[in-house]
């Protein structure tokens, strides 16, 4: 009974995670509210805290998830290549996809950006690891001469956050401009420019 009772436990953590995710995406952090998670899962708010002590360290571990899973799709594409701006590029790809495929995740990436008061005082905690990934690939590429040097966090900025706008946007921009992020046509558009742009940032000066 041990092995069925410790999967049940598991599949309900799980639950609360997702709903508690939506919930996070749809009204940020300080607005929600354990018994509209318990809600979404159709539970009571004691057995949240059976597994989450309080919103806090749910809210933690949802961002904590959200972070980690980014970081492992970008390091699975990073590690079929070998060239820096192949690696980058796929650092980038994995960001995207992710986030497409969890809008959800993307939202409260876009709310962490603009309130960072759930960090506490420590707004990269669980993103960190996502910095040093690029931090790794764009110093290993200005370190051989494949880039141009340039700080790390500029190619985040002026590149990588595009794919939270493609996402968070799709519905933003007004009525007749709005898109589906998951159209096949529509994100194909966007890793055409997403490439161009990453490959814009990091090439070399010329010399002239």
């Amino acid at each position: 009974m041990k092995p069925i009772r410790h999967a049940r436990g598991e599949a309900t953590r799980q639950a609360i995670l997702e709903a508690a995710e939506t919930v996070f995406a749809e009204v940020g952090f300080t607005t929600a509210r354990l018994e509209d998670v318990a809600a979404a899962v159709g539970i009571r708010r004691p057995s949240i805290v059976y597994y989450f002590s309080n919103k806090q360290e749910l809210y933690d571990a949802v961002e904590e998830d959200i972070f980690a899973s980014m970081h492992r799709e970008a390091l699975a594409g990073i590690a079929q290549h070998d060239k820096p701006i192949d690696k980058l590029l796929a650092l980038f790809d994995g960001w995207l996809d992710f986030l497409v495929a969890r809008p959800s995740a993307a939202r409260i990436i876009q709310r962490l950006v603009a309130d960072i008061s759930p960090r506490r005082g420590d707004p990269t905690q669980f993103s960190n690891i996502l910095l040093r990934d690029v931090e790794v690939v764009v110093n290993e590429g200005v370190a051989v001469g494949d880039f141009r040097p340039l700080p790390p966090m500029h190619v985040v900025n002026a590149v990588g956050s595009s794919s939270l706008f493609y996402v968070c946007n799709s519905k933003q921009l007004g009525s007749n401009r709005s898109y589906d992020a998951a159209d096949p046509a529509e994100l194909k558009s966007f890793r055409a420019l997403l490439h161009l742009l990453t490959r814009a940032a990091v090439a070399p000066e010329q010399a002239g």
